[in-house]
């Protein structure tokens, strides 16, 4: 597979994105950027948030992480339901309630003006390092696989993959992102299926895979033996839990399009039908992963982790379609999830710090604008920054790094739902920066100290802290609010 059509596979894709962003990005206001002017139906989003939900990172670095956790992410999916459940019956009903255009308003309207922009600047950090780590691992398969062989430098090979994200976006932002994100659903699916049936026919061309897939000792779900281990199902679950409830829930990026359909109603439906569709699609890449490293292992080819899904799709000898194929479900998946993460982060800016709504239009306009090409700035050094620190599976990091970075927003939202008792809204943005320092030392010592090793459960802790830190600054008058 050469440079030259793997250029050209990306380019026909992109044209079409823009096609799109053509044809519904007509009007360039912020309602139509911010929230679709709230006509989204209902299953368009729900189809697209597979894409957005997924993302490259699931693509690729899913079927990697089974050779060292086995199937044990799963239980991490099985909690993702439970944390859906949460956010239609709990999140969704409040946010449709206030009528909201960013999430964080409601901290305004329950604590004031310090927590308000102290959780919007958490979201804004979180969703700059998530969106990186996931163009970051996209760039760098394609560094791999193309760049690397023409000498094309890898910042170079970043600036394109971020500025082709903001061609398509910049002018009706979520408005085109629904439906630019279920094409690239669609077309990731389909890559994910055909390479399953190429790669199952050259390996086990007589055999079931189902039972293959069940046979294989890389296919296990549950961990029950010991609660210390970062696999044990309880810690596993409550984390898919937490995850989704602030990495879905608590997050501009994925409420957004939410925030878009016509109705509460629309809305929760989307997310349920979400929520059942996600644990068989994850399913499907946790058994392409166990073909992924047993095709690897009787072909020699010494690739694993993020790097796996590539070398066998592109080095294999399967084809030229099976790299094809992979190339098109890498690049969809990838910006399924960065272009609305580029889109919300504008939009949290524009209305959380710069109270664009208050502004006249066309310098509100004018403003999202420049905010976006800066988020875009941002990416491209946060990334480039990553590339120096790359340690390992980038999913496993970005489950780290949400850990510290959605404790706080899970804090702040728990004892806003669950209490009425009004805070010192001052001393909040202390309370969200000690939490995760505390979190960063109980995990770099919690081994030596207690003989546990902290893994995604660290979110639910730096959640805890907050929560504990804000009983802390609850006001002597404890008259509740209304919120």
């Amino acid at each position: 597979m050469t440079a030259g059509l793997i250029i050209s596979i990306i380019a026909a894709y992109f044209l079409i994105l823009i096609v799109v962003s053509y044809l519904t990005g007509k009007k360039d206001d912020n309602a139509s950027f911010f929230l679709g002017n709230k006509q989204s139906p209902w299953y368009v989003v729900a189809f697209g948030m597979i894409g957005a939900s997924l993302s490259g990172v699931t693509f690729v670095s899913v079927p990697g992480y089974v050779e060292a956790n086995s199937f044990s992410y799963m239980q991490v999916v099985l909690g993702y339901v439970l944390g859906y459940a949460v956010i239609i019956k709990v999140l969704l009903p409040l946010y449709y309630r206030l009528n909201l255009t960013s999430i964080y308003t409601y901290l305004l309207e329950r604590f004031g003006k310090y927590s308000y922009k102290t959780g919007s600047l958490f979201f804004i950090i979180s969703r700059v390092v998530g969106a990186s780590f996931r163009l970051y691992l996209v760039a760098d398969i394609m560094q791999y696989a193309v760049f690397d062989s023409l000498d094309v430098p890898f910042w170079l090979t970043v600036l394109i993959t971020i500025l082709l994200i903001w061609v398509y976006t910049f002018r009706s932002g979520i408005k085109t992102i629904v439906w630019t994100d279920t094409l690239q659903t669609t077309f990731m699916l389909a890559a994910v299926g055909i390479s399953i049936y190429m790669i199952k026919d050259s390996l086990i061309p007589d055999s079931s895979l189902i039972d293959y897939i069940a046979d294989s000792s890389k296919s296990k779900i549950f961990f029950f033996e010991d609660w210390k281990d970062g696999d044990f199902f309880i810690k596993q679950f409550l984390s898919g839990m937490f995850i989704t409830i602030v990495m879905t829930g608590l997050d501009q990026d994925m409420m957004q399009k939410n925030l878009s359909c016509r109705s509460l109603k629309d809305a929760q439906k989307n997310m349920f039908w979400l929520a059942i569709i996600l644990v068989f699609v994850n399913l499907v890449f946790m058994s392409l992963g166990v073909l992924l490293y047993d095709f690897a292992d009787a072909n020699g080819i010494g690739e694993t982790k993020d790097r796996l899904f590539s070398a066998v799709a592109l080095h294999g000898g399967l084809g030229l379609s099976l790299g094809i194929f992979f190339f098109i479900g890498l690049v969809a998946a990838a910006y399924s999830s960065a272009d609305s993460a580029l889109t919300a982060l504008t939009t949290s800016f524009c209305v959380d710090l710069l109270e664009v709504e208050k502004m006249e239009d066309r310098t509100a306009v004018k403003t999202r604008k420049w905010v976006h090409i800066g988020f875009s700035i941002v990416l491209l050094f946060t990334i480039l920054l990553f590339k120096e620190l790359d340690k390992g599976s980038v999913i496993k990091e970005i489950f780290v790094a949400a850990g510290y970075t959605y404790g706080p927003l899970l804090g702040l939202f728990a004892f806003g739902l669950f209490t009425k008792w009004k805070i010192q809204d001052k001393l909040v943005p202390i309370v969200a920066l000690v939490s995760p320092i505390i979190c960063y030392f109980l995990k770099q010592n919690s081994e030596e100290w207690f003989g546990y090793e902290f893994g995604f459960e660290l979110l639910i802790l730096n959640g805890i802290f907050t929560f504990i830190g804000l009983l802390i600054l609850v006001k002597k008058d404890k008259s509740p609010v209304l919120v």
